[in-house]
């Protein structure tokens, strides 16, 4: 059977896909969380420094991977 199934391949695959598929969208319901869970914002409704910052990261991160999909796809996906 594995002359038929590359299973470095398949474990690369399987690999990025729940990188992806599960950990990008986890990344950016943790920033939506930070930016409006409950608690998030004090007496005053300023947000924190810390959760400013958390929800940018959050954002970013899924941002930079979004344009980095794209890119790779436009310049041939190779």
């Amino acid at each position: 059977m594995s002359a038929y199934v590359e299973w470095d391949a398949l474990g690369n695959i399987l690999l990025f896909g729940l990188i992806v598929g599960a950990g990008l969208p986890t990344l950016f319901a943790l920033g939506v969380r930070a930016i409006a869970g409950p608690h998030s914002r004090d007496a005053d409704g300023n947000l924190p420094l810390g959760r400013r910052v958390a929800a940018v990261f959050c954002f970013g991160v899924a941002i930079l991977a979004v344009v980095g999909a794209i890119v790779f796809i436009a310049a041939g996906g190779h």
